[in-house]
């Protein structure tokens, strides 16, 4: 009984917050909502709750634009259950364009070798679903 408690607590706490409807509809546009410090304006994404820079906790709602550079991924030929049907794809890590430092990771749909993302690849975000947060090569 404790454990399925312990489960429910973790879900609601964790899966449940980790993508916002706000969050995920600005992803549909291609863009990315995050959050300025309102003492020094540093952007961070929407799961800190103190600022990297100065540490304040005051934060404000910022849209920016989903476009950035591939800075790390993995290649996934044998995905896990439930998403046979989108393999070979990569996960990738890219670093947003002007915000040194936020990164954010995401689907890229048809890459099979290293020969079809080299690192620095510019990308964007084009959606959001199953899979998360969904990229294209630009």
């Amino acid at each position: 009984m404790q454990l399925a408690l312990v489960v429910q607590f973790i879900y609601f706490r964790v899966c449940k917050l980790s993508a916002k409807p706000e969050f995920i509809e600005n992803a549909k546009t291609g863009n990315i909502l995050a959050r300025r410090c309102t003492k020094c304006s540093e952007i961070h994404l929407a799961t800190v709750y103190f600022c990297k820079k100065c540490g304040n906790k005051g934060f404000e709602d910022s849209i920016i634009e989903g476009k950035g550079k591939v800075v790390t991924y993995t290649i996934m030929t044998v995905p896990p259950e439930g998403f046979e049907e989108f393999a070979p794809y990569a996960w990738a890590v890219m670093e947003l364009d002007g915000f040194s430092g936020v990164r954010i990771s995401g689907f890229l749909p048809n890459i099979a070798t290293p020969e079809d993302l080299p690192i620095g690849t510019p990308v964007k975000v084009v959606g959001f679903d199953q899979r998360g947060l969904v990229l294209e090569k630009q």
